[in-house]
């Protein structure tokens, strides 16, 4: 028999037709697998357990039909101890049926951490320790002293602490620093466009001190202020200006991208000083 009388034969056009009924009936029963196991289509919102107690999050879960696994706990104030302070994925986010959320818990008691010794040390090593040690580093201050831009004391509250006096991680440590006996200068940073807490990095990073952070009305809630950036500073950035290690910072801040057109004047208050001495090289 040749291979065309063979291709054409009732016994090879009906072991043909079987094959393909097999791999039709396969590829439907996968289908359905699939769909029954990703349960498609069937997604559903994340509930905001934010603030829940576990009983709570507990009966949450349950009507969301959502799991829930506790990863972490953290200490804050935003929350009451025992709550869920953080959530991933974020309320509203949608998810199948029965897909894990984790949490993260409001611990009862904070954690506490040792204080470091930044006596004596250079600026930049102090915010790593502080850093590393799970605190924040707050506003500096400078001082006239033989030493330059090193750390004369750690303040908590306005007050000396010592090394190994236990407080509570995250704490916020004010660093006094020396600016030298002489008139050390320091370019003035420029800091149009940038978010508060970058252009406070730029200002510490050129041992400079903010004073004040100053928002417009665009500036409604806390959202606003989170993506506000600077549309003023004073003193003003100039390529050339320095001014005194220590100086102290103005910003003013906005959500108006208009406003980030160039501007020497600026808004005086009584309680914000018209210029700082500032010298060109």
């Amino acid at each position: 028999m040749s291979l065309k009388e063979f291709i054409f034969s009732k016994q090879f056009l009906k072991n043909l037709g079987s094959a393909a009924v097999i791999v039709v009936g396969f590829l439907m029963a996968l289908l359905i697998w699939i769909n029954f196991y990703t349960r498609h289509g069937q997604s559903r919102p994340v509930p905001d357990f934010i603030g829940q107690t576990l009983e709570e999050t507990r009966r949450l879960a349950r009507k969301s039909r959502v799991r829930y696994q506790i990863i972490d706990s953290v200490y804050t104030s935003d929350v009451p101890r025992g709550c869920v302070a953080e959530q991933n994925p974020k309320p509203g986010f949608r998810v199948k049926k029965w897909r894990n959320v984790m949490l993260t818990i409001n611990a009862f008691n904070p954690e506490m951490v040792a204080m470091p010794n930044l006596v004596n040390v250079p600026r930049r090593q102090a915010v790593a320790i502080l850093e590393a040690a799970g605190l924040e580093v707050g506003i500096p201050r400078y001082v006239p002293d033989i030493s330059v831009d090193v750390v004369l004391k750690q303040l908590y509250n306005g007050r000396d602490i010592q090394e190994g006096d236990l407080i509570q991680k995250g704490s916020v440590i004010d660093l006094v620093l020396g600016k030298g006996l002489s008139n050390q200068r320091t370019p003035v940073p420029d800091l149009t466009g940038l978010d508060l807490e970058t252009a406070r990095d730029r200002i510490f990073g050129a041992s400079l001190t903010l004073v004040t952070s100053i928002y417009d009305n665009t500036v409604i809630n806390a959202a606003d202020s989170a993506r506000a950036f600077v549309y003023k500073q004073n003193p003003e950035f100039n390529v050339d200006a320095t001014i005194q290690l220590g100086s102290s910072v103005y910003l003013w801040l906005t959500v108006d991208s208009a406003k980030l057109k160039p501007d020497s004047t600026f808004v005086i208050t009584d309680t914000v000083p018209q210029h700082f001495p500032v010298q060109s090289d």
